[in-house]
């Protein structure tokens, strides 16, 4: 009997102890990951520092330039919301294809085709403001959907690789958006009011625009708060039901999926459709919300937003709440840039910076991936 006694009271103890140990590498690996992001931004900071110093300039007045542009200045906060909304929207669809194993790289593409269907149809429909815009919205969304689904097709009914397809299918919309800017049929705007050598398209409606909000003196379109709502759906979806696990396990392991039952072509396709989706209609909020184009199409539209989303996600590291705040730190790099010609820093420069910036937040995935990978490497030669 003392010997049950015994077992029965080290049993807890020992469960503890084990907890606490648990605790405490989670806790470790937590630190190592924070200051291996630490040190990365850091050396990015000097690095820029000195680029900037090299042309003469002064990296105090560039990182003040970039805090006052970002947020400090009055009204620049609501700027830099209005600007991440659509670098969120790219992003988590980017996730979606993500978890599926499948990798889109085509999100500018997809964004174009998303903003030239919801211009064509925003100028030429007829009814009230709100219905306008909502069709419109998901006129960008098909478009993009479309073009992303293309490419899924391809890849699941002819073994094209989505990474081939999308990356050419993007240089495609590019080409056809600005074929459409010289047919009046099509974007071009009406000859009355407009340059001759201007190819834009014609200016959606006051009452078809995105209403704009005023909040402590910032101003911002409602589509920030659309892409939070969209971004907690993304994350319920993923994280917390059988759709996204299916999806994981598609993006783990395709054969094993198969033998479960998951349908690798309908989910493959579907993510990309989703992917495209979201890409589409962050072209129609950058059409519709004015803090791009002025509510018209232009050339090099995009403005490189699909490919800032396609980064914020690799930042991430597929994390969905994650997102929303590396999707604002790529909004305060797009605007705060904005004051460096104030510094006398060519913009050259501030790309520079800019670029540095994010190879210090791509950096740590990497390393830790490595690491991992050699510590796996290792306790397999060992077990042989």
């Amino acid at each position: 009997m003392s010997d049950v006694g015994e077992h029965i009271v080290t049993e807890p103890e020992e469960d503890e102890v084990a907890s606490a140990a648990l605790q405490r590498s989670r806790f470790g690996i937590t630190g190592e990951v924070i200051a291996l992001y630490a040190i990365c931004v850091f050396v990015a900071l000097a690095i820029a520092a000195i680029c900037v110093a090299a042309t003469g300039g002064s990296w105090v007045n560039v990182y003040t330039a970039i805090l006052d542009g970002s947020i400090r200045k009055p009204g620049r906060w609501g700027l830099t919301l209005g600007v991440s909304a659509p670098i969120l929207l790219v992003a988590l669809g980017t996730v979606v294809n993500g978890r599926a194993g499948l990798v889109n790289i085509g999100q500018e593409g997809q964004l174009v085709m998303g903003s030239c269907f919801a211009s064509y149809v925003a100028v030429r429909l007829g009814g009230p403001g709100p219905m306008v815009l909502i069709i419109a919205m998901l006129c960008g969304i098909v478009g993009g959907a479309i073009w992303a689904g293309i490419a899924g097709a391809l890849r699941y009914y002819r073994n094209v690789p989505e990474v081939l397809s999308t990356l050419l299918m993007g240089t495609v919309a590019q080409n056809l958006m600005g074929w459409g800017l010289r047919k009046p049929w099509l974007l071009l705007a009406p000859a009355a009011g407009r340059a001759n050598r201007n190819q834009v398209s014609e200016p959606l409606n006051s009452h078809t625009r995105i209403p704009r909000v005023t909040w402590f003196g910032n101003e911002f379109p409602i589509s920030v708060l659309v892409a939070l709502v969209l971004c907690i759906g993304v994350w319920v979806v993923l994280d917390r039901s059988v759709i996204g696990f299916r999806l994981r396990m598609l993006g783990r392991n395709p054969k094993t999926a198969q033998r479960s039952g998951v349908a690798e072509r309908r989910y493959g396709i579907g993510a990309m459709l989703v992917s495209g989706a979201f890409a589409g209609l962050a072209g129609g909020i950058m059409l519709a919300g004015g803090d791009f184009g002025n509510y018209q199409l232009v050339a090099n539209f995009g403005a490189g937003i699909g490919f800032a989303g396609l980064l914020a996600a690799l930042v991430a590291r597929q994390r969905v709440i994650v997102l929303l705040f590396v999707a604002f730190l790529f909004g305060c790099m797009r605007t705060g840039t904005g004051f460096l010609t104030a510094t006398g820093v060519s913009g050259r420069v501030s790309d520079v910076v800019q670029g540095l910036l994010v190879l210090s937040l791509l950096l740590p995935p990497a390393i830790l991936y490595v690491r991992e990978r050699r510590r796996a490497l290792s306790a397999t030669s060992t077990r042989v």
